[in-house]
């Protein structure tokens, strides 16, 4: 599936940003908890993260031209690292809100219909986020999977907003819905700093994870042998395509149609063990000294 495909993704996850904004938006107005407020400040953070990774999986999606040889697969990680830093801006509105309504208590009103609306929300945020999140395990995007795991988080961190104002309705303690409030502010700021920690790491092209690159070596072990070895393997990721090269070396009296033949077998099964992936060989005779001199390549 190509990143345009993707973006019907990025519509459904805008969709049930605005249902639960308006959701928890009522809800907050009904209650006047501070905790259900930062629900539905996240919740706005969830639509501009929607918005990005619309924009960007469509971006990601254009084929490679010239000055692009490679596409614009790594479009999705300015998507995610956005989100990410989305994330640490709401983290600190929802602890300012908390530290006014510490020093300004103020009784929550219609407690049972509020957390019900609530409910029906971080239903909403959970429904989509299974969604995005096997969609981004299938097609391997980023972008997808950084929005899912946001909201997820919104799925949690509604959670403790209602077990906050439920301990306020039996115990009578007013500071418990900020002082919730605060602790959800802190677990955003772990997702928004990890999310963004993952875009850096695919910005700077680090290798495929090592379930991934086991596979490669399956492959590549099952050719090996005495007349017949690799090395200098280096794979990284562009948003949902993944990029593999390898030395392959082969005996120098083989003829160059031998040659290319056993290249274009090695990177069709690469290729069928990693989807969107693109593969790139370096044919070098097994004798000579030189094509042993670029062992420091080796990513084993």
């Amino acid at each position: 599936m190509t990143g345009a495909s993707l973006t019907r993704f990025a519509w459904l996850s805008i969709a049930a940003a605005v249902a639960t904004i308006g959701l928890k938006t009522f809800a907050w107005w009904l209650t006047g908890s501070v905790g259900l407020l930062s629900d539905a400040l996240e919740s706005l953070v969830n639509l501009a993260g929607a918005l990005m990774a619309l924009s960007m999986l469509s971006l990601a999606a254009r084929p490679a031209d010239e000055d692009h040889a490679y596409g614009h697969g790594k479009a999705e990680y300015f998507s995610s690292g956005v989100e990410g830093g989305l994330i640490l801006i709401a983290a600190v509105s929802i602890a300012f809100a908390a530290v006014d309504r510490l020093l300004h208590p103020r009784p929550l009103e219609s407690v049972g219909v509020g957390l019900a609306v609530s409910v029906v929300a971080s239903a909403v945020n959970f429904a989509v986020s299974l969604i995005l999140l096997r969609a981004a395990k299938q097609y391997g995007s980023i972008t997808l999977q950084a929005n899912a795991h946001h909201l997820m988080t919104d799925v949690w961190t509604s959670a403790g907003v209602l077990v906050g104002v439920a301990l306020v309705v039996f115990t009578g303690w007013q500071p418990l819905d900020p002082l919730v409030a605060l602790a959800v502010a802190a677990n955003i700021v772990w997702t928004g700093v990890r999310i963004m920690r993952d875009s850096v790491l695919g910005l700077m092209d680090t290798a495929l994870p090592a379930a991934e690159r086991a596979k490669i070596s399956a492959v590549l072990d099952a050719h090996a042998g005495e007349h017949l070895q690799f090395h200098a393997l280096r794979t990284r990721q562009a948003g949902m395509r993944r990029f593999v090269e390898v030395h392959v070396l082969v005996p120098g009296e083989w003829t160059v149609q031998r040659g290319h033949d056993l290249l274009e077998q090695i990177e069709g099964e690469i290729r069928a063990a990693l989807q969107n992936t693109s593969v790139i060989t370096h044919l070098e005779p097994l004798e000579d000294p030189a094509a042993h001199n670029d062992l420091d390549l080796d990513r084993h």
